[in-house]
């Protein structure tokens, strides 16, 4: 099955909400699957419950123990920074090449059978370690990447700015997936759906609107974006 790397706009727009909805659907379906979110920031190690870590291991029917946490979520910061100045913060030192060399042996022991789904952090530009950005994390994968853009006003030109960034180093989504900011001052997802179908009409433009948990599982914009990601594999 294929590895997917799940990206972003930015940080807060529904990439650990999609990640969740696609391991609780594949997991529905009898599928194994790993997640991984190999780098987070946020995350109180005194109080984790609630963190983007803890629900990606909910999601995968894991307990939420340090030794589980360690496994999907090895780089994790306390402070809610990108992930370079989390760690000059915290005194500590994180290196991209690391994390690629996590993920690669991770998909290695997976073999071909499970899906792999792994959550990136911020948006497509968001700095990892001092001189690399999420970018480079998925040009060095060279996996099928999903972006997720939010519904809220601007995000058109933030969605067209990531994916000509993504074109420079040949990555070309297999979908994007327009996630309901739910902020209530958003236009309706059905017009920035058109728009954006009209200013990008060569990639998959998926409506996803923010449901509940068990809702998402189920919900037909969770298995178009399934069905994309399976094609030609």
């Amino acid at each position: 099955m294929p590895p997917v790397f799940v990206s972003a706009t930015s940080t807060g727009v529904g990439k650990t909400f999609l990640t969740c909805a696609l391991v609780r659907a594949l997991r529905a379906a009898g599928r194994p699957v790993q997640a991984l979110k190999p780098v987070a920031s946020g995350i109180d190690s005194d109080a984790p419950a609630g963190s983007d870590t803890a629900l990606l291991l909910e999601a995968l029917g894991r307990p939420l123990t340090p030794d589980a946490m360690d496994t999907v979520s090895p780089w994790r910061f306390r402070t809610p920074l990108a992930p370079n100045m989390a760690a000059h913060r915290e005194g500590r030192s994180l290196d991209l090449g690391d994390v690629i060399a996590f993920c690669r042996r991770a998909l290695a022991a997976a073999g071909a059978e499970p899906w792999t789904v792994i959550e990136g952090i911020g948006g497509v530009m968001s700095p990892v370690d001092d001189r690399h950005t999420v970018l480079d994390w998925m040009a060095a994968l060279d996996l099928r990447v999903t972006l997720v853009v939010g519904g809220y006003v601007g995000t058109i030109s933030h969605t067209l700015t990531a994916l000509e960034v993504l074109r420079t180093r040949d990555l070309n989504p297999v979908a994007v997936v327009l996630s309901e900011s739910g902020t209530g001052d958003e236009p309706p997802l059905a017009e920035t759906l058109e728009a954006l179908a009209r200013l990008a009409p060569t990639v998959p433009i998926i409506a996803l609107p923010r449901l509940g948990p068990d809702s998402a599982v189920h919900h037909p914009a969770i298995q178009r974006i399934l069905d994309l990601l399976s094609a030609g594999w």
